[in-house]
């Protein structure tokens, strides 16, 4: 996946140009709360403020500075930064440790920066946000729900938890949004595994202020047909790749796409194919076809396990060694060439600090543990025996959408959740 380099746009169902009430947020030089203001003011503030800063993948620098000016004016904190990735701890002595991460970084944008204040009745606000949350102002545009609520509420929580009752470490981390090498977690992970301890992780992503535990491992990769070229006027020297791919395409059809209970989670597994290329001219008998496959599996297989399903167990395919031929599997046969992995995490429900905090959520909202669909960064805390779940704010349903939006009254509930709780 690549990211724009420049707020370019592309169409959208609903424009900007629509709205009646819309107050647009200018950029900020600066992040800042204001001491004497109330809570929701400060979240507001806060959202704009990290909103109003353009950091689609590859492009967070800007945004990583500030925030980073931001958290060293905060006393209680150590603050150490690794390219555009920021981690900064609290040393109170206490005898656990809570790590509250969030990423940076945004898809690109698709008319929808910079950012607005939309007010309640705005033709802009969607009809089930208003819904949920009526007479309630709105923030939209690209980032609102993935994730930057939740970056906004981080940051309250690292300048305002001055004597929690847990240790923590914040972490604020570059290129999440595209491939697992460039992920600035990972990378600080690997250079610094000292700065990324402790005994439960929260990451921020959006889920409606509810907890989303575990998640879906992922891994891409091509599927290659290979034939023999030839004049398609002299066909039958040459053998047809393109044809060939048909059986990587009757194999996916009929592949059973499973719901997988994971304590007592259920995760709805997936395997399809995403992009097809073959050929290289309208008079060439093809002689390879490639089809990108994606396979979401669910967290009671580990990805060799997973890699064992769709390849073999001996396959040998690895990301950057090139093409083997699958042993076994799905695609028993065919050649493939890995492209990106990326392993699934078990819930890890039977945690006492996980346990009390869905008590509190429960509690406050009336929502039960759901699985994680999707793949996050708790799979990084996994692999590091930090047991991790999802909780941010804004409807992870519309994550990457052109009308990314949040209700203010998501980041009062979410910031008071993690406070009282921490606290």
């Amino acid at each position: 996946m690549t990211a724009n380099s420049a707020p370019t746009a592309s169409a959208s169902n609903t424009s900007p140009a629509s709205s009646t009430t819309a107050t647009p947020i200018p950029p900020a030089s600066s992040i800042a709360i204001d001491p004497s203001a109330g809570d929701q003011r400060n979240l507001n503030d806060l959202m704009a403020q990290v909103m109003s800063v353009y950091s689609v993948s590859d492009d967070e620098g800007p945004l990583t500075d500030m925030v980073e000016e931001f958290l060293r004016a905060q006393p209680h904190l150590t603050v150490r930064r690794h390219g555009d990735t920021l981690v900064a701890t609290t040393d109170f002595g206490k005898e656990h440790r809570v790590v509250l991460a969030g990423h940076l970084d945004t898809v690109p944008v698709i008319d929808n920066f910079p950012p607005l204040w939309l007010e309640p009745g705005d033709p802009l606000i969607r009809g089930d946000v208003a819904a949920a949350h009526p007479g309630e102002r709105v923030l939209w545009g690209r980032g609102a729900t993935d994730m930057k609520g939740s970056d906004a509420v981080l940051l309250f929580l690292a300048a305002t938890l001055t004597d929690p009752k847990y240790d923590l470490t914040f972490v604020f981390y570059d290129h999440e949004e595209v491939a697992a090498e460039k992920n600035g977690l990972r990378k600080v992970v690997e250079a610094h595994p000292d700065w990324i301890t402790g005994d439960f992780a929260i990451i921020g992503e959006p889920t409606d202020c509810g907890i989303e535990g575990g998640c879906n491992g992922t891994m891409r990769f091509d599927v290659v047909a290979h034939g023999v070229a030839a004049h398609s006027a002299r066909a039958w020297m040459g053998d047809n790749a393109i044809h060939k791919a048909a059986e990587i395409l009757n194999r996916l059809n009929a592949y059973e796409n499973k719901a997988v209970d994971v304590d007592d989670l259920t995760y709805q597994e997936g395997l399809n194919a995403t992009l097809i290329s073959g050929g290289n001219g309208t008079n060439v008998i093809p002689g390879e076809c490639r089809v990108h496959v994606n396979y979401r599996f669910a967290p009671d297989k580990t990805l060799p396990q997973a890699k064992a399903l769709m390849m073999g167990a001996d396959c040998g395919a690895e990301l950057g060694n090139g093409e083997h031929v699958a042993t076994g599997g799905v695609f028993a046969g065919f050649g493939i060439e890995m492209k990106d992995e990326s392993p699934s995490a078990r819930p890890g429900m039977d945690d006492p600090l996980v346990q009390s905090l869905v008590a509190l959520v429960r509690e406050r909202t009336g929502r039960e543990p759901l699985a994680k669909l999707g793949w996050t960064d708790v799979a990084r805390f996994s692999q590091l025996g930090i047991p991790a779940v999802n909780l941010g704010a804004g409807s992870p349903l519309l994550a990457h959408k052109h009308d990314e939006q949040l209700p203010e009254t998501d980041l009062t509930l979410m910031a008071g959740i993690l406070t009282d709780w921490l606290n």
